[in-house]
């Protein structure tokens, strides 16, 4: 298999978990009420999870490999106050048009560092777009229920828009396989901005959405998901 082919391959199967979760989301439910509650929010968590293993274990180690300190704070700080900035600017906009641009806010980047990687050979790069994958499945499912909650759009209608969302992604993998693997900087910049910017959105909303009153199992996705990309990191390691 070429490494186009499988950069598109990779791309779209992690594109494809946000129509996915808006599918899970349409068909879900589960009675009674309290373990439904909770199967969202354990949902929510596992995504969070995943995400923080992103950060943790890809982006920031891979990031920060050949740059200085200066500017591996720089490019971090520069993703955290970006995503606070466009998080306030989506809180004015309100609708779906909101909430399709969040979900995108972290995808896009992630495929751009995801082509560079795959380009240079990086051994990380089949690790990462699985974590994409299981990132946008929980998001796909949260965004599918607040434009449903919103009472804005469709159910067909709202799916389709994420499948149209996730072709995005080997969009954005062949311009960093092509533009910007040759561009060793701009790679690591836009992994450590991505970094800052999806520990903003941990922090900022799945968090504070993830936690359930005098219910415990949600934390435990947070667990289950950056245990995942624990796991996924050793084996891509040869650990």
């Amino acid at each position: 298999m070429s490494d186009v082919t499988q950069l598109v391959l990779l791309t779209l199967l992690a594109g494809i978990s946000m129509p996915a979760g808006a599918i899970l989301a349409a068909a879900e439910n589960i009675r009674p009420l309290w373990l439904e509650n909770e199967l969202r929010h354990g949902v929510i968590s596992f995504g969070g999870g995943a995400l923080l293993s992103a950060v943790a274990l890809i982006l920031v180690p891979e990031g920060s490999e050949d740059l200085s300190t200066g500017w591996i704070a720089l490019f971090f700080a520069a993703g955290g106050v970006t995503f606070m900035a466009l998080d306030q600017f989506l809180s004015r906009l309100k609708g779906s048009v909101s909430q399709l641009v969040a979900m995108l806010s972290d995808f896009i980047p992630e495929a751009l560092a995801l082509g560079a990687a795959i380009a240079l050979g990086s051994s990380s790069a089949v690790l990462l777009a699985g974590l994409m994958a299981l990132q946008n499945l929980p998001e796909g499912f949260n965004s599918f229920r607040e434009l449903k909650d919103a009472g804005e759009t469709r159910s067909r209608t709202i799916i389709l828009a994420f499948f149209g969302m996730s072709l995005l992604g080997p969009i954005a993998g062949l311009i960093g396989f092509f533009w910007l693997a040759d561009h060793a900087f701009a790679v690591s910049g836009i992994m450590l901005f991505a970094a800052g910017g999806i520990l903003y959105i941990i922090f900022q909303d799945i968090a504070p959405q993830a936690k359930l009153e005098k219910r415990w199992a949600p934390a435990l996705g947070a667990v289950a998901g950056f245990l995942l990309g624990m796991i996924g990191h050793q084996l891509t390691q040869g650990g």
